[in-house]
């Protein structure tokens, strides 16, 4: 256990947020030039890849998986749409609701995504893929506890 842990006043750098945070934009900014030859953003790439998974869903639905607000899903699939990657098409049984899907450029896009991000996310993290496989199951494991709370 650090020093200052046992402090009243702990170091930035003991706090778990702040360790979460700095991962989060160094991992951001090491997708960055990896998605760059595909002419993506990191929020676009978790688009695509959500809707690798599961395609033709409502914008609401994708909005829920991503953990991201209408307001902020709705401009990055326009944009997407418009770079020929995704389709948006009212749904016939309610016109309130749009459906995205991938066209075959973005499913093109992804798949030739997939084929070398992953790994080169791997090697930059200095884990093994088990270690990595296992950070992420204590990571969701964080996050649900934090959100159910």
């Amino acid at each position: 256990m650090s020093k200052s842990l046992n402090s009243r006043t702990p170091a930035l750098e003991d706090f778990l947020c702040f360790s979460l945070y700095g991962a989060g934009l160094a991992m951001t900014r090491l997708y960055k030039p990896l998605l760059e030859p595909f002419n993506l953003t990191y929020p676009q790439y978790l688009v695509l890849t959500a809707l690798k998974e599961k395609g033709g869903v409502k914008v609401g639905e994708l909005g829920e998986r991503l953990q991201l607000e209408t307001n902020t899903l709705t401009p990055l699939v326009k944009r997407l749409e418009a770079a020929g990657l995704v389709s948006r098409q009212r749904d016939k049984a309610d016109e309130r609701v749009v459906r995205v899907a991938l066209t075959a450029q973005g499913q093109d896009v992804v798949i030739a995504a997939h084929a070398c991000i992953p790994q080169q996310v791997l090697e930059a993290t200095g884990l093994s893929a088990e270690e990595l496989q296992d950070l992420n199951r204590k990571l969701k494991t964080l996050q649900a506890e934090l959100v159910e709370g």
